[in-house]
């Protein structure tokens, strides 16, 4: 893969992040034009338009003069029938640039979708879609409408486009123009006959980038990643959703309070493995130095009935040039911290005592 590709690649990906990330107003102007385009083309008229503060609302809200289908609920979005017919527009769309693609450029079309569709992809994922799906869980199987909304489709022909020399026709470009201005302009809309619910932005939105192609997360230790003009907000560690005590008050009570593994987990990255450590009181069965980590320590202590946790050092810096320490949850059986060590990776003490590095 040549650098120019990656750094064309690169610079796309940063563009289309940066409208993903973006908490300006909506451009309510652009937004209605393009979508009252996108009903005149499935042979609509132009709806009238109900901007709401999130996309929570969104999925929450019953417009002004519109009687409650059982068909239309926020967790039914399946069976709502404009999202179906925009979704084969779009999916018909994609049909016909996939066919000029794999023609013309058959070579560069599987690097942009490396460097830039999956990468827009996992961070949508990893940011509002995280939030709300939390929210609504039964989205996640009727998620179709969300793939019309996500912006990775149209940056990837966006970069097809601008990269790889490929021209599409006066009317695919009329109409990846209007799915493209439309994810650029506002949050998500929800669509029925005679009106249309659109959301604004987020007015915070914190993240970090995490992944080899510099995707983004929810992340802020300190306060709510992800918050909305009506109050909606979002807890995030290192883009997993958590509860707000953990970020705001976590206390090694709330911990073994919790039920969820990894929300337990995230309270005490936030508080620190030695610090938590320290406050639980727990007991240390052994210490012994890291045979795949030379340099480091492990250390095994005593969590809970019928279970141990394991400390150690990560392998690999971090991004910000220390190494992490971390901890695992290992059966009580263990009590040479070597040996649970390799129990993590499927090993013997001894073939993990073999290990050169481990990451």
């Amino acid at each position: 893969m040549s650098v120019d590709v990656q750094r064309e690649a690169a610079a796309v990906r940063a563009e289309w992040l940066g409208h993903l990330l973006s908490t300006a107003p909506a451009d309510r102007p652009a937004a209605e034009a393009a979508i009252s385009e996108l009903y005149l083309l499935i042979g609509l008229a132009p709806p009238r338009f109900h901007w709401v503060p999130s996309p929570l609302a969104a999925l929450e809200t019953v417009p002004p003069g519109i009687r409650p289908s059982p068909y239309e609920s926020a967790d039914r979005l399946s069976d709502w029938p404009l999202p179906k017919r925009f979704r084969r527009l779009v999916s018909g769309l994609s049909v016909q640039l996939d066919t000029q693609v794999m023609q013309r450029s058959r070579t560069l079309d599987p690097m942009i979708r490396q460097l830039v569709r999956m990468p827009v992809a996992d961070s949508v994922r990893s940011t509002v879609r995280l939030a709300l799906w939390s929210e609504y869980e039964r989205l996640e199987r009727s998620d179709s409408w969300h793939a019309a909304l996500c912006p990775s489709w149209s940056a990837h022909y966006d970069a097809v486009r601008r990269m790889s020399g490929v021209v599409f026709t006066p009317e695919q470009d009329r109409l990846l123009g209007l799915w493209a201005t439309q994810a650029r302009s506002c949050a998500w809309w929800l669509p029925r006959e005679d009106v249309c619910v659109v959301s604004e932005r987020p007015v915070e939105l914190h993240t970090e980038v995490w992944g080899d192609e510099r995707q983004v997360r929810l992340h802020r230790p300190d306060g709510p990643a992800l918050r909305y003009a009506d109050g909606w907000d979002a807890y995030a560690w290192h883009g997993t959703k958590v509860p707000a005590w953990v970020v705001e008050d976590p206390s090694v009570e709330r911990i073994e309070r919790e039920a969820n593994v990894e929300v337990r987990r995230c309270a005490i990255e936030h508080i620190g493995w030695g610090g938590y450590i320290d406050r639980a009181g727990l007991r240390l069965v052994a210490a012994a130095p890291d045979p795949g980590n030379p340099g480091s320590e492990l250390r095994l202590y005593d969590l809970r009935e019928q279970t141990r946790v394991l400390l150690a050092v990560n392998g690999s810096v971090e991004r910000d040039g220390h190494r992490r320490r971390y901890g695992l949850a290992v059966p009580g059986v263990f009590t040479d911290p070597v040996a649970a060590a390799g129990w993590t990776y499927g090993l013997s003490a001894e073939q993990y005592s073999r290990l050169v590095r481990r990451t």
